[in-house]
C-alpha cells in the first residue's frame, strides 16, 4: 500500500515541476500568436527578425528589409522583438 502512495506523490511532484509549467508556457505562446497584428516586430524560432505585413490563417508575411519579404508559419513566431533588438537591427521601413 505504501508503494502506491509513493508513486502518487512522485507523479504529483513530476506534474508540478514538469507538466504544469510547460502547459502555462504553451497557453501564453498561443495567446501571443492570437494577439499579433500587422506592424508588430517579431522574432521567429530560427532567429529571423522582421515586421509583420500580412496575416493569414496559418501564414504570416514578414518584411525583413525595404524590399525583402518572406512567408513563415504563424506557429514559428517565437516572440516580439525587444527594444534592444529593434534599435539595433530595424531600419525605418
Amino acid at each position: 500500500m505504501s508503494i502506491i502512495i509513493l508513486y502518487v506523490i512522485l507523479f504529483g511532484i513530476m506534474y508540478v515541476f514538469f507538466i504544469l509549467p510547460k502547459t502555462k508556457q504553451q497557453k501564453a505562446q498561443n495567446l501571443f500568436i492570437t494577439e499579433i497584428k500587422k506592424g508588430d516586430q517579431v522574432v521567429t524560432q530560427s532567429g529571423i527578425i522582421g515586421r509583420i505585413t500580412k496575416i493569414d490563417d496559418l501564414v504570416i508575411e514578414l518584411q525583413l528589409d525595404s524590399k525583402s519579404f518572406i512567408k513563415v508559419l504563424k506557429s514559428s513566431i517565437s516572440k516580439e522583438a525587444s527594444d534592444a533588438i529593434r534599435d539595433k537591427y530595424f531600419l525605418e521601413i
